[in-house]
């Protein structure tokens, strides 16, 4: 059976942040994520829900950079920058146990050239690894679709494997966002087969929303009452991030995810 995370980014957004772990593990959640706590609360705060809720934290993603920004990992001459975001979501990892952390390439201007920024974001990588390493967290890459994302450079899953094999360390790996992957290229479940099931696969975490709108998974595009038992079939036995918009109250759209044991709170 999938195991399901709450991304307390999207989920639970009726209530203030740190009331939304309670709200998670009273709907039968075990795990979240969440994009970027920083400004949200302290890590000692976010450890404290944790425990409280026995929930764990599995994915938090690197600071962004400033207002707006996707991302520093491939922005040549902010370096330090990176280094410095890399820092701050390690202390959050380590007060927390969170074992994933998403480096987003970002945006490069219209000056940089493509492969320029490419061996910057490969560079940050291969320095970043053996320091989130040291404490047992793994790096991932995630492609994400330029509708919602104009200008990101990372949009398909065999680009972000080539970057994956070209950085070359044990602990950077893939972020396989099914509703990106809709969007872009399509043939989900081949490409499920092939990157997560084949000798290819170098996947460290999944995640879900509904195509074309990215609300709750049984309203778009993909049948995720098949999905997720083919990821099950294809021995991925990590978490599953719940990261989409619910289209009236998380509670209430909660309803596709019954037969994987959660349900609304009472």
């Amino acid at each position: 059976m999938p195991r399901l995370a709450a991304n307390l980014s999207y989920l639970f957004t009726e209530r203030a942040f740190l009331d939304r772990f309670e709200a998670a593990a009273r709907c039968g959640f075990r795990a979240i994520e969440h994009q970027f706590p920083y400004s949200e609360a302290s890590e000692s705060a976010i450890r404290e829900r944790l425990r409280a809720h026995n929930l764990r934290a599995v994915l938090f993603n690197l600071p962004p950079g400033e207002e707006g920004e996707r991302g520093l990992g491939g922005l040549p001459g902010r370096e330090a920058e990176f280094r410095e975001a890399l820092e701050l979501a390690l202390r959050y990892c380590r007060a927390t146990d969170c074992p994933r952390l998403h480096a987003m390439w970002g945006v490069p201007d219209e000056r940089t050239r493509p492969e320029e920024s490419r061996a910057t974001f490969v560079a940050n990588l291969r320095e970043a690894a053996p320091r989130a390493a040291e404490f047992g967290v793994t790096l991932l890459v995630e492609p994400l679709n330029p509708r919602d994302n104009p200008g990101y450079p990372l949009n398909r899953q065999a680009d972000a494997h080539a970057l994956v094999a070209e950085v070359g360390a044990p602990n950077v790996k893939v972020q396989f966002d099914l509703y990106h992957c809709q969007i872009v290229e399509g043939d989900v479940a081949s490409r499920l087969e092939r990157w997560v099931g084949g000798p290819d696969s170098n996947v460290g975490h999944i995640q879900i929303a509904g195509p074309p709108h990215r609300l709750e998974p049984d309203a778009g595009e993909l049948n995720y009452d098949w999905l997720l038992p083919l990821i099950d079939e294809l021995g991925y036995a990590g978490w599953v991030g719940c990261e989409y918009r619910p289209t009236a109250g998380t509670e209430a759209g909660l309803g596709w995810a019954h037969r994987w044991g959660i349900h609304p709170s009472s």
